[in-house]
């Protein structure tokens, strides 16, 4: 009897441990969010859709006065991007995007793909359609989320504490409103204005020339007294006099 009810006790522990180890084989490696997941390592000389993802996480990583390309080629300049990113964040900084890189990003992206410190909001107080400026809806929003991106490599920079934005995208009924230049780069979605808080404006119109903006305008430029601009423009212009840029 004794023997029997060992037996059954055992079978039953058995079938449960067996329950559990299936449970845990059959289940599928844990997403990182519902934003984007890496199915691959990547490192110099590859392409595809994935590269030009992980070229956005690392856009403010470009170093001073670049801008990088996100061009779904993972050339040196792009290797050059991780490796600063890395570094930043106290990873091995070898130039190849593993799964300490994806995790490090995952931790730093929202489910919308926008870095944690940032968001669509924030950068569009305009419209919610991202409509009605000099580029598509889609294309006005992709280059918010890449300025929010250099934001945040700029952010992390500066030690982490918040950076105010004033003015992102804007339609031309928008930007008219504001009395904005006709030409200006708030109708393409990059444009961003910063307000002074935990930095001055100086010492964001400065920091941002190692983030990947082409355009930086502050104190001692006309307009600009009251805040910094960054935006992609084609080619660079720099200029806040009174921040010796």
């Amino acid at each position: 009897m004794l023997r029997g009810t060992v037996r059954l006790i055992l079978s039953v522990v058995m079938l449960a441990a067996a329950a559990l180890v299936g449970t845990v084989t059959t289940a599928g490696p844990a997403q990182a969010d519902t934003c984007y997941t890496w199915n691959r390592t990547l490192s110099q000389g590859m392409s595809g859709s994935d590269v030009a993802e992980l070229q956005v996480r690392v856009s403010g990583y470009p170093g001073y006065g670049n801008v990088l390309a996100i061009d779904g080629s993972y050339g040196p300049a792009t290797a050059a991007a991780v490796k600063r990113f890395q570094a930043a964040y106290g990873l091995s900084a070898d130039g190849v995007a593993g799964p300490q890189t994806f995790s490090k990003i995952y931790a730093l992206q929202d489910a919308d793909c926008t870095p944690a410190h940032f968001s669509y909001a924030e950068l569009n107080r305009c419209n919610s359609t991202w409509s009605g400026g000099a580029v598509s809806a889609a294309t006005a929003k992709r280059n918010a989320l890449i300025s929010m991106w250099k934001l945040e490599a700029m952010r992390h920079a500066l030690g982490d504490a918040p950076i105010r934005v004033t003015s992102g995208f804007r339609s031309y009924s928008c930007n008219s409103a504001v009395g904005g230049s006709s030409n200006s780069r708030h109708l393409y979605g990059d444009g961003v204005d910063l307000g002074a808080g935990s930095h001055t404006l100086c010492r964001m119109a400065q920091q941002a020339r190692y983030h990947g903006f082409r355009g930086i305008l502050g104190p001692g430029y006309p307009g600009h007294n009251d805040h910094t601009h960054v935006d992609h423009r084609s080619s660079r212009f720099w200029s806040a006099p009174s921040c010796g840029i």
